[in-house]
């Protein structure tokens, strides 16, 4: 699982978000002195401090954060962790690895879950059963699409993600939960960690429900809230 990579593609759209906030908040305050489009010009490109960015990201008006886009690849994640994160559909799209298109049979790999070891060896010969099967039916002709339904919830791809700020902060939220597999919760942890390194005024008060509050798992919650420390929570994660 640690050979999951993590990489955001354009940084610099993430500063375009927050100036795109930043004025969408002026201009809902000074439309007054706005009579033509160099006024606006002139507000677009006026300065503005990390602490103001912060202040935005804090208020309950998410539509400031929602004037930009983040994009995000993932490379080696599982297709388990691929159908929980792809459940998010409010102002996001993905884009992975087809296996329609795509021609594994000399590149299968898989993702070794974590808290198995004892049946370490088991998964592995299932993993090698199911690549010897696709293999074998794409000798024979068998087209891709339909090959491809042999290979298990283990096997890796690709994803790419694009969403507005505000939908990561929520799938940060939300998916760095102990209620997900710990897949999930690696991914997303390192694409919350690789945003705050980027833009810590925007994504610091991301993270789990429980460190932002009460947790809203009502019932189904582990009891056990956790650390808003995004390394101590990545460190509690076997791999």
């Amino acid at each position: 699982m640690k050979n999951i990579e993590i990489a955001i593609i354009n940084p610099s759209s993430i500063e375009d978000a927050e100036r795109m906030m930043v004025t969408a908040a002026k201009l809902t305050q000074r439309s007054h002195n706005i009579g033509d489009l160099g006024d606006f010009t002139k507000l677009y490109r006026s300065d503005f401090t990390t602490l103001t960015v912060e202040r935005l990201a804090g208020l309950p008006h998410p539509t400031l954060q929602k004037l930009g886009i983040v994009n995000i690849v993932v490379i080696g994640l599982s297709r388990r962790a691929l159908a929980q994160i792809t459940r998010h559909q409010n102002e996001v799209k993905f884009v992975a690895g087809s296996l329609q298109y795509s021609d594994h049979s000399e590149s299968v790999s898989y993702v070794i879950p974590p808290g198995v070891e004892e049946f370490r060896e088991d998964i592995e010969r299932a993993y090698e059963v199911a690549g010897a099967k696709y293999k074998k039916l794409i000798a024979a002709g068998v087209d891709r699409d339909l090959a491809g339904y042999v290979l298990p919830q283990g096997f890796r791809t690709s994803l790419l993600i694009s969403a507005t700020p505000y939908q990561i902060k929520h799938m940060i939220s939300q998916r760095t939960c102990r209620r997900n597999t710990e897949e999930v919760r690696y991914i997303m942890l390192h694409i919350w960690k690789t945003l705050t390194e980027y833009f810590p005024e925007l994504f610091e008060n991301s993270g789990p429900f429980c460190t932002r509050g009460v947790c809203q798992e009502g019932s189904m919650s582990c009891k056990k809230p956790m650390t808003s420390n995004i390394e101590e929570l990545i460190e509690e994660i076997r791999l």
